[in-house]
C-alpha cells in the first residue's frame, strides 16, 4: 500500500501500489536496508531495426507490481531482502561516447553508495552494458581477478562498429572483450567476421542455440568455461520470440524459460555474480506478457542471488 508522503490521517486507505519494483512499501524499498538495487537506464540511441527499448525499464517496473512475491521454486519471498528502486537515469544526448561516459560515472557512484548490494541495471539498449561491465572489470582487476561476462543473447555483439558507431548495441561486447572473458549463450545471429574472432580467441566462448537445442550437455560446458567472478548481461532476445516478441531484433529459435532458469540457478549457486543488467525489452502496447516475463526474470535473479539454498 502506497503511504510514503501521505499525511497520517490518510494512511490506511487503499492507495495504488508504489511505482517501484514489485510495488514494495517504503520499508521494503528503503535504499539503506535493501540488499538489491534496481537502476533503470532508459537509454536508446543506436537501435537498428525495431525501436522502443527506451520504454523498457518503466514497463518492467510497472509489470513487476503485479508479481506474486512468493517464489514456489525457492519456497520463500525473495523480496524480504529489500529491493530499492532508483529513479531512471537520464544520460547525455550528445552521442554514444558521452552517454556511456555519463553512465560510467553514475554507475561508479551507485556502486560506491551500495557496498555489498546486488545492482541490476534495466535497459534500454544493450550498448549501455559496457559501462557497468568495465566498472566491475576495473574493481576486480585491483584485486588481481578477471571478470567473466555471462551474456544471454541472440547476437554476439562483437562488431568493431555498426552503422558508423563504435558505441552501437551491436558492438557492446567488442568494446569490452579485451578486458573480460565472455561466455555467450543462445547465439543464433552473427557475422562471419565475428565467428572468426571467436574461433581465434581463447577468452570468447559462444554457445549457439543450434547446439543448445540438440542436447543437455551444453550447460555443463558453460560451467566449465565460466570464471569465478561473473557479471550477467541478459539481452531478452535470447528468449524465443514466442516468449518475448517485444524486442528490436527478434530471431527465430531461442531459449525457453525453464532452460534459462536451470542454468541461472546453478550459476548463482556455484559462482559469485557481482551484478547484472537486463536489456532490450521494447514494449508492445496492449501486449503485457513479455513485460511480465522480464519482470519475473529480474525477480528470479534476486531470488537466486540471496535465497538459492
Amino acid at each position: 500500500m502506497a503511504e510514503k508522503g501521505v499525511p497520517a490521517g490518510l494512511r490506511g486507505l487503499e492507495w495504488e501500489l508504489p511505482h517501484v519494483f514489485l510495488g514494495l512499501d517504503e520499508r521494503g524499498s528503503e535504499f539503506a536496508a535493501a540488499a538489491a538495487v534496481i537502476l533503470p537506464v532508459p537509454y536508446e540511441a543506436t537501435v537498428s531495426y525495431g525501436g522502443g527499448t527506451g520504454a523498457g525499464p518503466a514497463a518492467i517496473v510497472d509489470a513487476s507490481r503485479y508479481l506474486e512475491l512468493y517464489d514456489q521454486e525457492l519456497d520463500c519471498e525473495p523480496a524480504e531482502v529489500g529491493i530499492a528502486t532508483l529513479p531512471a537515469l537520464a544520460l547525455s544526448g550528445a552521442g554514444g561516447e558521452h552517454a556511456l561516459a555519463d553512465l560510467r560515472r553514475a554507475y561508479d557512484a551507485v556502486l560506491d553508495a551500495s557496498p555489498g548490494k546486488f545492482v541490476i541495471a534495466l535497459g534500454g539498449e544493450h550498448s549501455l552494458s559496457s559501462a557497468p561491465i568495465l566498472a566491475w572489470a576495473d574493481r576486480l582487476a585491483q584485486a588481481g581477478r578477471r571478470q567473466t561476462v555471462l551474456q544471454f543473447d541472440a547476437h554476439t555483439d562483437l562488431r568493431p562498429e555498426y552503422e558508423g558507431s563504435r558505441y552501437s548495441h551491436a558492438s557492446v561486447m567488442y568494446q569490452v572483450q579485451e578486458r573480460v572473458n565472455i561466455v555467450a549463450v543462445g547465439i543464433r545471429a552473427l557475422t562471419s567476421a565475428e565467428m572468426t574472432l571467436v574461433r581465434a580467441s581463447n577468452h570468447l566462448h559462444v554457445f549457439l542455440a543450434d547446439d543448445i537445442h540438440a542436447g543437455d550437455e551444453w550447460q555443463e560446458q558453460v560451467m566449465q568455461v565460466l570464471g569465478d567472478d561473473v557479471y550477467l548481461s541478459f539481452d531478452v532476445d535470447a528468449f524465443a520470440p514466442a516468449l518475448v516478441p517485444a524486442t528490436g531484433t527478434p530471431e527465430p529459435g531461442g531459449l525457453q524459460w525453464y532452460q534459462v532458469l536451470k542454468l541461472l540457478r546453478r550459476v548463482f549457486r556455484e559462482r559469485t555474480v557481482h551484478a547484472a543488467d537486463v536489456v532490450e525489452l521494447a514494449p508492445i502496447p496492449g501486449m503485457h506478457a513479455p513485460d511480465f516475463l522480464v519482470a519475473k526474470l529480474v525477480y528470479k535473479l534476486i531470488g537466486y542471488r540471496f535465497r538459492n539454498g
